[in-house]
């Protein structure tokens, strides 16, 4: 009897700490829009990761999903000056600087967009992302990169955080 008990409280604990584990995972689109000669860029956060972030770097007050307006501009501001440290991107051997758009909320994600203009062509493109690696080391960010009908993806970590992908194959 104390054996099925223990062994019940057993599993019990393993379940509890299998289901609390919690997965650092970004995810990041980026396609080539030929019309516009540019690259759009979609990153996906989890919103309570990017908030401690923002708090832990810039302000503790901080909270997302707000209507304070004041608050936004504020927001953006950091959102943008951490994007632009943490992502880097080259274009055919350049580097290359995004522009940060805006953002918005779905449900437990923020979408980040960002622009980078001037891309006649998409032959090569290395990408760094060390999006919240600093503050989860177990920090996964994956991309995908999508010109016409090719699609290519990569998966950063912090061991491994820059990838190139080559279009002309």
């Amino acid at each position: 009897m104390k054996k099925g008990i223990g062994l019940c409280l057993l599993v019990m604990f393993l379940c509890s700490y299998t289901f609390a584990h919690k997965f650092y995972v970004s995810v990041t689109q980026i396609e080539v829009n030929e019309k516009t000669k540019s690259l759009e860029i979609i990153s996906r956060i989890f919103i309570d990761d990017f908030e401690k972030l923002l708090r832990e770097r810039y302000d503790e007050s901080i909270e997302l999903m707000t209507k304070n307006e004041a608050n936004e501009k504020k927001i953006n501001e950091y959102i943008d000056r951490y994007l632009a440290q943490k992502l880097q991107i080259n274009v055919n051997g350049k580097d290359v600087k995004f522009n940060f758009l805006g953002k918005e909320y779905e449900n437990d994600i923020m979408l980040c967009y960002l622009e980078i203009e001037n891309i006649e062509s998409l032959k090569t493109i290395k990408i760094k992302n060390k999006v919240l690696m600093d503050l989860f080391e177990e920090q996964q960010n994956i991309i995908h990169v999508k010109k016409g009908k090719k699609r290519k993806s990569l998966i950063l970590e912090r061991e491994n955080d820059n990838g190139m992908l080559n279009f002309t194959k």
